[in-house]
């Protein structure tokens, strides 16, 4: 018979992007607001410069210590970076590495601490935790803020370590087949960060070692729902030996109105104030607002951006652009710059936004219709939430599974663009955004207005993903009598 512990400890440690850090958080508050029955501490482990990201946090859970440590130094990372946001997606792999530097600091953490965590959940990037947790006695649980297909497709590449037969051709197909529905990509869409490592490289060895280790721990954590994936939670499952795998998502603030003014501060600052925000789409009509952005990473080449501004004056749809603010090596490097006078000639249609945009409101906003998107998995979930329909732009990562999964499977998205040095045809584009926020919506329209129904189904009290947060917390403070 088991038991729940009176008290109980556990170390929640983030990987630093704006991509993982968030919905990790979130987590930690569904775990503190769930964990009712028994005196939990929580520690959140980071380093100095994203302790700002704990802010919403420690204030709805002021007795949430954060464990702040040294950020680890490499020669690929300037000295004042501590967050993927601030470099280059291609500086991925090193900062995994370098944060494989605290395993050392954190194990004389553990063995110095009165009452050290009986369990550590970390980000998929972090699986060397799990060698951590074994030796201090803990269990281990993942959390993948990525969904269940592409979090699949990821640990099947690290397990079977496909490689081309000639480097140079990278429109080679390789094939899952082990998976639900056998998905094939073109090696270009693959992981940057698989094809970023090189076989016998101490960096790929270390990072070949976290997604095995991953798939030993004692449980897993998606951000994601039954109903959205089903079929990829049975495969991961079944790969990982066990049931201890937890659909706990949509991971994100469901519109009161508590939670829409945490979610318009959950990354930065935006450069239009949300009253101003809202005042304008108010005087929108339902539905015929488009929102593009394209997250946190990515920043277009000056031929992108002056191709999704000529596809948005042609296509006559009223929208709001989220811009990624360029670096001054981008602008030298002709990226991110808006095309001269093209805010003024819009002016009575559309609104662009500098940085940070505050998106769970946009997107929950009457207004939008259509989401222009790069199909990171946080805005394909918020946007699942809202009821929008997606147009598809997937730039790498795991966007491209994301996008066969919208497009091909569930078909809730339609394709807009694709790749990350691809110009858009304005004509072709503004086709798609016209269309998209048209009185003839679609299939896809109905599609994700049917998911935003499941969705929010599934966090209520009895809801699919509820539960497994439910069940997740028995187990991971249960002890045996």
């Amino acid at each position: 018979m088991a038991t729940l512990r009176s008290s109980s400890h556990i170390l929640v440690f983030p990987f630093p992007a704006q991509g993982h850090i968030i919905p990790l958080l979130d987590f930690t508050h569904r775990i503190a607001l769930a964990a009712t029955d028994i005196d939990l501490t929580i520690t959140v482990l980071v380093t100095p410069k994203n302790l700002p990201f704990l802010t919403q946090l420690l204030a709805a859970h002021p007795r949430i210590p954060p464990l702040v440590l040294p950020f680890p130094p490499h020669p690929s990372i300037p000295s004042a970076v501590e967050n993927l946001k601030d470099i280059p997606q291609r500086c991925l792999p090193a900062l995994m590495h370098t944060l494989g530097q605290l395993y050392h600091p954190l194990l004389s953490w553990f063995q110095s601490h009165p009452s050290p965590p009986s369990a550590i959940v970390s980000d998929m990037f972090l699986g060397w935790t799990q060698r951590l947790a074994s030796r201090v006695g803990a269990k281990h649980i993942v959390f993948s803020p990525s969904g269940a297909m592409a979090l699949s497709i990821l640990y099947s590449l690290w397990m079977e370590l496909p490689r081309l037969d000639d480097p140079r051709d990278q429109t080679a197909v390789v094939s899952f087949d082990k998976l639900p529905n056998c998905p094939k990509y073109p090696w270009w869409k693959i992981s940057g960060l698989y094809r970023a490592c090189v076989e016998g490289d101490p960096a790929m060895e270390f990072i070949k070692d976290i997604f095995h280790a991953n798939i030993q721990n004692w449980g897993l954590v998606v951000n994601s729902f039954n109903q959205l994936e089903r079929p990829y939670f049975d495969h991961l499952k079944r790969m990982m030996g066990c049931d201890r795998v937890w659909a706990v998502g949509p991971l994100l603030p469901l519109h009161d109105h508590d939670d829409l003014t945490v979610a318009v501060h959950r990354g930065g600052s935006s450069s239009v104030p949300l009253d101003h925000l809202l005042t304008w789409l108010d005087a929108c009509e339902d539905g015929e607002v488009v929102y593009v952005c394209f997250g946190s990473q990515v920043v277009l080449t000056n031929d992108q951006m002056a191709g999704v501004a000529s596809g948005l004056e042609k296509s006559g749809v009223r929208f709001i652009w989220s811009i990624k603010e360029p670096s001054v090596g981008h602008v030298e490097a002709n990226y991110g710059m808006i095309p001269n006078g093209f805010e003024e000639r819009v002016a009575n249609n559309g609104l662009v936004i500098r940085g940070w945009a505050p998106q769970v409101a946009i997107l929950s906003h009457r207004a939008v219709g259509a989401f222009l998107t790069h199909c990171g998995w946080n805005s394909v979930l918020e946007a699942v939430v809202a009821g929008v329909t997606m147009l598809t732009w997937p730039f790498g990562a795991d966007q491209f599974v994301d996008q066969t999964l919208l497009v091909e499977e569930l078909k809730v998205g339609k394709k807009a663009c694709e790749g990350p040095q691809t110009v858009p045809n304005p004509e072709e584009l503004a086709r798609v955004l016209a269309e998209s926020v048209s009185r003839e919506k679609g299939v896809e329209r109905k599609g994700v207005m049917e998911l935003r129904k499941a969705a929010l189904e599934a966090v209520r009290e009895g809801g699919s993903s509820a539960q497994d947060m439910e069940e997740m917390v028995k187990q991971l403070f249960c002890m045996q009598a």
